[in-house]
C-alpha cells in the first residue's frame, strides 16, 4: 500500500473530491473514507477506475452505493457500516481470494479512529487462526463450481452455442483459479489478476481439465475427496 497518494494522478485528485463531498454533505453520519485498488497500491493509469469505500456510524445512512461516471472515470462507491465492514474482514468466504485486498490495501482519506487499520489487522488475524481445513473445504466449493462449469461448457460448444460456451469457460477459469489460491493460501486484486498468475487463463477446455484432475487428486491428499458416500456430504 501507498504512504501517500499521488497528487498528480486526477483520479486520485478526484477521489480527494469525492471524500470532501461526502464528508460535507453528511458530516454527522460518516465514519471514515478510504481508496482500495490501484490507487491505494500506487499503480493508477488512464484506465483505472476509483474504487472508494464509506463507513458509516449507522445503517441507512450517508450516500448509497454507487457504479458509475464522473467526469469521464468509472467510479465504485461502497457504502456500509463500521461493524459491517469489521464483521466481513473476519470472514473467510469461498471468494476469499477475490476479497482480501480490500481489507488488507486501503488508504484512508478520513479515518481519524483508524477503522481500516483495524480490519486489516482483524483479517490478518482470521488468517493465522483459520485451520488448514478450512481453506481446503473452500477450494473445494470452488472446485465443483469450476467442474461444473467446464462441463456446461462442454455441453454448449457441442449445441454450438459459442458464447455461452465462452462464458462458462471463463467463469470455469476464474473458480479453478480460486481452488490454487486456497491451497496455497494466497489472494489477488481481480479476478483478472488471479487466472493469470495461477496459469488457467489461456487454458482451453482440455488444459481446464488436466488442471481439475491435478486439483482434485490435490483435495483427495488433503483430506477433502471431491466425491464420497452420501454420509460424507454432510463433513
Amino acid at each position: 500500500m501507498i504512504d501517500e497518494i499521488d497528487a498528480s494522478s486526477p483520479r486520485a485528485a478526484l477521489a480527494v473530491r469525492l471524500s470532501d463531498a461526502v464528508r460535507s454533505r453528511w458530516p454527522a453520519d460518516v465514519h471514515a473514507v478510504g481508496i482500495r485498488g490501484s490507487l491505494a497500491h500506487g499503480d493508477d493509469s488512464e484506465t483505472s477506475d476509483v474504487n472508494l469505500v464509506v463507513l458509516t456510524l449507522r445503517p441507512r445512512t450517508g450516500p448509497k452505493s454507487s457504479l458509475r461516471k464522473v467526469d469521464g472515470v468509472p467510479i465504485e462507491l461502497e457504502v456500509l457500516t463500521a461493524d459491517e465492514a469489521l464483521a466481513q474482514a473476519r470472514q473467510l468466504t469461498p471468494r476469499w481470494p477475490l476479497l482480501a485486498d480490500r481489507y488488507m490495501t486501503v488508504y484512508p482519506l478520513h479515518d481519524p479512529t483508524g477503522c481500516f487499520k483495524e480490519h486489516r489487522e482483524a483479517h490478518q488475524d482470521l488468517l493465522a487462526e483459520a485451520r488448514p481445513a478450512e481453506f481446503t473445504q473452500l477450494a473445494r466449493h470452488n472446485w465443483a463450481i469450476a467442474n461444473g462449469a467446464r462441463q456446461r461448457a462442454i455441453r454448449l460448444a457441442q449445441w454450438h452455442d459459442t458464447d455461452a460456451a465462452l462464458v462458462m469457460i471463463a467463469q470455469a477459469r476464474v473458480n479453478a483459479a480460486l481452488v490454487t489460491e486456497f491451497l496455497t493460501r494466497t489472494w489477488f486484486r481481480n479476478a483478472v489478476d488471479a487466472v493469470k498468475h495461477t496459469g488457467v487463463a489461456a487454458a482451453d477446455m482440455q488444459e481446464l481439465g488436466a488442471i481439475l484432475r491435478y486439483q482434485a487428486e490435490e483435495l483427495a491428499a488433503r483430506g477433502r475427496p471431491i466425491d464420497g458416500t452420501l454420509g460424507a456430504l454432510f463433513d
